[in-house]
């Protein structure tokens, strides 16, 4: 089911690089990032030749190391902007943008904003970025989200004061509106078409204030939008309805680094922890996802803050169901139990890689 790969550096970042939707191939090259280490890097690596049997027999062979390029601060985040560019941002505040050279197999950095996210006297780190070509957008412990473009220089946009709480994460709901998650349990709305500072919508728990750290949305149904943070729970949200999540799912003992809805499955879901596990999530019956992605099943236990008003009934996402028993919520353990913590994952096709802080990539 998983092979474990040790790159005796501890990794914070993991991504598959895209594979175009019209080619039925399986992604084979992923991206990591590493943190707290004596020099950081950025690595992008290949799970080499799948064989025609697809991935039942697991991986022929461990991820080789194509190229690799050393990387001021911990590497914070990473995505993928196309198929030869990946953007990080820094524990500097700085946000980068490499070039890998396919036919010499190198890296290199195309463009580099240093200091993007800043407080008056010091670099404040940039936490999240999220990319849709040739846009980049970033957000940082400053309380700023800064919107640039790979193909200019400068910076296009800034929203000074966009929080005035860090801001964890960001992601794509639209093409021009984007997501935030703070740490005072807020997730917020930017259409990036207006001129305004302030958000459009403001979604919150309305419980203890507890810090959101990462979201992610339904690749389907724009508006169902999945968030962990501090406290391990799972939340669900339809950000046309309510201000509150639609359902609060226990899911880890400690903080939930990362969510990632399967982006052409999405009644699969995935999560990781500071608490060493990575969790698969379904709605669906377990025979449709490939045999790999299935574990050892857990109950689990979900309450849900509201009920769906009106509409039919039908139609409402079984994320927006919680408990309801229209749709089971199943969870497996992927990992063998470990201790030390699993800090990104990312799902593609029937691959999915995940990096942890006891320097291993699954």
């Amino acid at each position: 089911m998983e092979s474990a790969k040790y790159v005796s550096q501890k990794i914070s970042k993991t991504r598959w690089r895209p594979v175009s939707y019209s080619s039925l191939q399986q992604p084979d090259i992923f991206a990591t990032g590493s943190w707290d280490n004596e020099e950081n890097k950025v690595s992008v690596w290949s799970i080499g030749n799948l064989g025609s049997s697809g991935l039942e027999d697991g991986f022929e062979g461990d991820p080789q190391l194509i190229c690799e390029h050393k990387h001021d601060g911990d590497v914070l985040d990473l995505q993928f902007l196309d198929q030869e560019r990946i953007v990080t941002v820094s524990s500097t505040g700085a946000v980068t943008i490499f070039r890998q050279d396919h036919n010499s197999q190198t890296m290199s950095i195309c463009k580099h904003w240093p200091r993007a996210h800043r407080y008056p006297c010091d670099n404040a780190p940039s936490t999240g970025v999220a990319c849709n070509s040739p846009e980049i957008v970033t957000v940082g412990e400053d309380g700023r989200i800064i919107v640039f473009r790979a193909d200019q220089e400068g910076v296009v946009r800034v929203i000074e004061n966009a929080d005035s709480s860090t801001l964890h994460a960001v992601t794509y709901l639209r093409t021009a509106e984007v997501l935030t998650v703070n740490s005072i349990g807020q997730l917020k709305l930017w259409d990036l078409r207006q001129q305004s500072n302030s958000p459009s919508q403001i979604l919150s728990l309305s419980r203890d204030r507890v810090p959101l750290y990462c979201v992610d949305r339904h690749p389907n149904q724009q508006h169902i939008v999945a968030t962990g943070g501090q406290d391990g729970m799972l939340c669900v949200w339809d950000v046309r309805q309510g201000n509150m999540p639609f359902s609060l799912m226990e899911a880890h003992s400690a903080e939930m680094w990362e969510v990632h809805f399967h982006p052409t499955n999405p009644d699969h879901l995935f999560t990781c922890s500071e608490d060493g596990s990575l969790l698969h999530w379904e709605t669906s019956s377990p025979s449709e996802m490939p045999s790999f992605l299935q574990g050892k099943n857990t109950s689990m236990t979900s309450r849900s803050a509201m009920a769906p008003a009106g509409g039919n009934q039908s139609i409402i996402s079984a994320w927006l169901h919680g408990d309801s028993s229209k749709s089971r919520l199943e969870t497996t353990h992927m990992l063998p139990s470990q201790t030390l913590s699993v800090n990104s994952l990312d799902v593609l096709g029937q691959c999915l890689v995940c990096g942890t802080d006891g320097e291993a990539i699954f």
